[in-house]
């Protein structure tokens, strides 16, 4: 193996360890819930914003990358996004609640900002190969997501970590994230502004391009996070044990690895995406159709499976259009922030409102089919996106 080739060898692992690190903060804390309210005493309005803060730092501070990596380069700002992110990580364990919301805070903003580096770093690193790539650290998403939901409970009460420790032990890893990443520094350099950084996001503004490419990022986020959020809910309603319920959401975030990796690397080697948006969507809507006409219980993986696959494909081709519609690093950065600060505003409003969609119509069958409605919103705004043209 050539020099050249150990490097960027070393590039990918890199991006695939940070990649691990951007859910579980999030992904953990969803399962110790009732732990949490037991040792804390606290509201589920106030549990609740230990999900919502990250996101809604994810919105505000999306939109502030570009100024970030002006200022301490590509390379910087990431091992910054790393330093936060361990230190949130870490200052969750202190046992009060000022230092349990603080480290959430913290974390939110370092995930907001490696969220929206990654797609740069990977047009800047891999121009022929990013829809590889990016298909590689999307499916290390998830794994982070599905493998930090999956062990939380075991760590607590199997091993009697507490569930300070399980959310905290992450941190150990981020911090292995950041040490690995930082050989990458000796390539760091300033990012020269072509532009200023209000005029640049006035064009993004203006450009049809643009728009569609964060509305698909904000419709792809708002259902995924409805469905992490209420699924478990809605298929206990519909008479499934809880245990199996809680199953059934891991089943959608393991198979939404397999879409993440998959359809990114087959979108990228055509000239257009229509296709593979069309696929993703029409199975999203099968799957939608499919729980919403439940009657038991019986065949409920297949859809569960199917679910996954289409929402972590859609994922997958939102990071994909922000490299693909982009001509240079420095407006793949612009464009990744805007997409991720409309994306995740719009997730953040999600959950919310389709559970006050179900306390309205006192069913779960009105709120799915609002889904639905948005099914076909995401798939326009994909369909636009998945043209030939540059931001």
């Amino acid at each position: 193996m050539s020099p050249q080739q150990n490097r960027k060898f070393l590039l990918i692992a890199a991006i695939a360890i940070i990649a691990l690190n951007l859910r579980p903060a999030i992904a953990a804390v969803g399962p110790l819930i009732y732990e949490i309210r037991l040792d804390t005493g606290l509201s589920n309005t106030l549990l609740g914003m230990l999900t919502t803060l990250p996101v809604l730092a994810f919105g505000v501070f999306s939109i502030l990358t570009p100024f970030f990596t002006r200022k301490f380069g590509s390379q910087g700002t990431m091992s910054l996004a790393l330093i936060l992110l361990t230190a949130g990580l870490f200052i969750r364990v202190f046992p009060n609640h000022a230092a349990l919301f603080a480290g959430t805070a913290i974390l939110g903003v370092g995930i907001a900002l490696a969220n929206v580096l990654l797609p740069g770093i990977v047009k800047q690193s891999f121009p022929n190969r990013y829809g590889l790539v990016t298909g590689i650290y999307s499916a290390m998403l998830g794994t982070g997501a599905a493998i930090s939901s999956g062990i939380s409970v075991p760590l607590s009460e199997g091993l009697g970590l507490g569930w300070r420790q399980t959310l905290g032990s992450w941190g150990i890893i981020s911090l292995i994230a950041l040490i690995v990443w930082l050989p990458q520094m000796r390539r760091n350099v300033q990012v020269i502004a072509k532009r200023s950084f209000s005029s640049a996001l006035k064009h993004l503004g203006t450009s049809k391009v643009a728009l569609n490419v964060a509305l698909f990022m904000g419709f792809q986020a708002f259902t995924f996070f409805i469905t992490v959020a209420w699924l478990p809910e809605i298929l206990i309603e519909r008479g499934m044990e809880t245990a199996r319920a809680g199953w059934m959401l891991a089943i959608v975030q393991g198979s939404g690895v397999f879409g993440t990796f998959l359809m990114p690397a087959w979108a990228s080697r055509r000239q257009r995406q229509r296709l593979p948006i069309g696929i993703l969507i029409g199975l999203e809507v099968f799957s939608l159709l499919g729980i919403i006409l439940i009657t038991n219980t019986v065949y409920v993986e297949f859809w569960m499976a199917i679910l996954g696959f289409s929402l972590g494909g859609s994922f997958g081709m939102a990071l994909l259009f922000i490299v693909l519609r982009t001509r240079d690093t420095e407006t793949a950065n612009e464009l990744s922030g805007m997409a991720q600060s409309v994306g995740y505003t719009l997730a953040a409003v999600g959950p919310a409102l389709f559970g006050g969609i179900h306390d309205l119509a006192g069913n779960w069958t009105i709120p799915l089919i609002f889904l639905l409605i948005v099914s076909l919103l995401k798939f326009w705004t994909g369909w636009i996106s998945g043209r030939a043209y540059h931001v």
